[in-house]
C-alpha cells in the first residue's frame, strides 16, 4: 500500500501513467533479452478453515507497443484502456525497433512529470466514465 497519497487528482493520474511506463519499461527489457515477465498483484484469498492471508498472484499485461511495416515499432501510452492523444491526430510514437522504445519511454516519462498529458488524461477520464455509466445502465436495465 502506498505509504502517502498523492496531494491532487492530478498528481494520481501522473503517478499512475508513471507506473504504467515502468511496467512497460520491464516488458520491453524481458522482450529484448528473452525472459518472461511476470506481473503480480496482491490479493486477500480465504482458506477452508476461513482464515484471511495476503497473496500474490499473477496478472496480465497488455504490452504498449505493435510492429508495423519495414520493422518499425509504435508505442502508445495508455490510459483506461485507451491510447493517449500525444499530438493533434497521432497516437504512437514510432521507433526503429523494440530496442529504441527505452528512451521513448524515458522521454514520455519526462513529459508525465512535466504535466503535458494532464489535459489528456481529463479528457480519457471523462469518456471512461460516460462508457462505464452507459454500461452500468444497460446492465441494470
Amino acid at each position: 500500500k502506498p505509504q502517502s497519497q498523492p496531494a491532487s487528482p492530478q498528481e494520481r493520474d501522473r503517478d499512475k501513467l508513471r507506473g504504467y511506463l515502468a511496467e512497460q519499461r520491464a516488458l520491453v527489457e524481458a522482450a529484448i533479452t528473452g525472459k518472461p515477465h511476470a506481473a503480480v498483484r496482491t490479493v486477500t484469498k480465504t482458506d477452508e478453515a476461513g482464515n484471511r492471508s495476503r497473496v500474490e498472484v499473477p496478472r496480465s499485461v497488455r504490452k504498449g507497443w505493435f510492429s508495423g511495416d519495414g520493422g518499425k515499432v509504435y508505442f502508445q501510452l495508455r490510459y483506461g484502456g485507451r491510447p493517449l492523444e500525444l499530438a493533434k491526430g497521432m497516437t504512437s510514437v514510432e521507433a526503429e525497433g523494440l530496442t529504441a522504445i527505452g528512451p521513448v519511454i524515458d522521454t514520455l516519462d519526462q513529459a508525465v512529470l512535466a504535466g503535458e498529458f494532464d489535459a489528456a488524461v481529463a479528457a480519457a477520464a471523462q469518456a471512461r466514465a460516460v462508457t462505464m455509466k452507459t454500461a452500468k445502465a444497460k446492465k441494470a436495465g
